[in-house]
């Protein structure tokens, strides 16, 4: 049975804030996180201990090797269970995990209707595959203190669409609290997909240890989250990281957003596959435009060869402005060598020289994974701490 934060005195609380943001950590590590005396932090590792929402490994550590490791401790299953939901334009993915950060079941199935027009039947999807998920651990909501929900659209601090026109069936709901409803008021929490897997990179994958970071999803659309100083930086009204409508020419074509040449047009995944199919009229999805650019098609190299090139030009002026340390690189396009290296080529031609010289660009890590584990991250406080 999950024990309430309400139960807990106000330092425990807060020890447990910090285990459910951070994971598991060492006690001068607590110390420092918690802003709290050593003498408090030990007396609540005590109260926690002995509620059973705290377990203590002495053999692991998060430092250096070498001397004595120092024990870390990290909240039990008994805390709580939270839940990442990745709604894409045609997949679903789900996970669980507990508050002390470990995954402990994940799925993805894909959308037989298009999620951008259909967010009813999305969104009760999503709350069956919850339910099967969390049946697979031998659970229920009942011990979910918190979901965290990406969806492919920038989010506004009131929870509805801050740009209407990139996904238009969902713009008259609150996605929060629609999810929230199906879910028997559960604690939900929405973001831009891009910013969740940010959050996830940064917490768990290729963007650890960098405080200033750009995550930039390469797929149907193409989307950017930004890490400032350790944050998600979301701007004004939600809307900041839409690279992909960032315009490249003032004269080309007019884009889905309303704008004309946005970087979307020219590097997007819908564009690409529109361009393919010309000569290739069997072409599948994203992937099977990957798989023939890399056994040496010439028409899908040069999509991507050009597609990398068109979004370093943007990444440029991003870098320039922003100063990231790292850009780490995903969807399903984005961590092919065919679009990286023209990438990284464009970038230093848009970018300062200095600008240049200090970002690194990599591939991902967490793969299709990340949007879901960083909706468990929103659930788990991880931007909030």
């Amino acid at each position: 049975m999950t024990v309430s934060a309400h139960e807990l005195g106000s330092t425990a609380r807060r020890v447990v804030d910090v285990l459910r943001a951070h994971g598991a950590r060492t006690r001068a590590e607590l110390i420092t996180l918690a802003g709290l005396s050593r003498p408090t932090v030990s007396a609540a590792i005590t109260d926690l201990a002995a509620t059973g929402l705290l377990t203590e490994d002495a053999s692991a550590t998060t430092g250096p090797a070498g001397g004595r490791p120092a024990a870390v401790f990290r909240l039990s299953r008994a805390a709580g269970l939270a839940v990442g939901v990745d709604i894409g334009r045609r997949h679903l993915r789900v996970a669980v995990a507990d508050l002390g950060h470990t995954v402990l079941a994940e799925e993805s199935v894909r959308l037989d209707r298009d999620a951008d027009d259909h967010p009813h039947a999305a969104l009760d999807l999503a709350v069956r595959r919850i339910d099967a998920v969390l049946a697979s651990v031998g659970t229920d909501r009942a011990e979910v203190v918190g979901v965290g929900l990406g969806i492919p659209a920038p989010v506004t601090d009131a929870g509805r669409i801050g740009s209407p026109a990139l996904l238009p069936a969902w713009a008259a709901l609150v996605p929060r609290e629609e999810l929230s409803g199906r879910l028997d008021g559960l604690a939900v929490r929405v973001d831009n997909d891009a910013n969740v897997a940010a959050l996830a990179e940064y917490v768990w994958g290729a963007g650890r240890d960098c405080a200033d970071l750009v995550y930039v999803k390469v797929a149907t659309g193409i989307g950017a989250g930004i890490i400032l100083g350790g944050r998600v930086y979301r701007g004004t009204d939600g809307t900041a990281g839409e690279l992909g409508h960032v315009t490249l020419d003032v004269n080309g074509p007019v884009c889905r957003c309303g704008n004309r040449g946005c970087v979307e047009l020219w590097a997007g995944g819908r564009a690409l596959l529109d361009q393919a199919r010309v000569t290739l009229p069997e072409l599948g999805d994203l992937a099977d435009l990957v798989r023939h650019a890399t056994a040496g098609d010439p028409g899908c190299r040069r999509l991507l060869l050009d597609a990398g090139r068109y979004l370093g030009y943007a990444l440029g002026g991003l870098s320039n402005l922003v100063n990231p340390g790292r850009i780490v690189v995903g969807g399903e396009l984005g961590t092919s060598e065919l679009l990286l290296e023209p990438l990284r080529r464009g970038l230093a031609e848009t970018a300062m020289a200095s600008a240049a010289a200090a970002v690194d660009v990599v591939p991902a890590q967490l793969g299709d994974r990340a949007a879901a584990l960083g909706g468990l991250a929103l659930a788990l406080g991880v931007n909030a701490a």
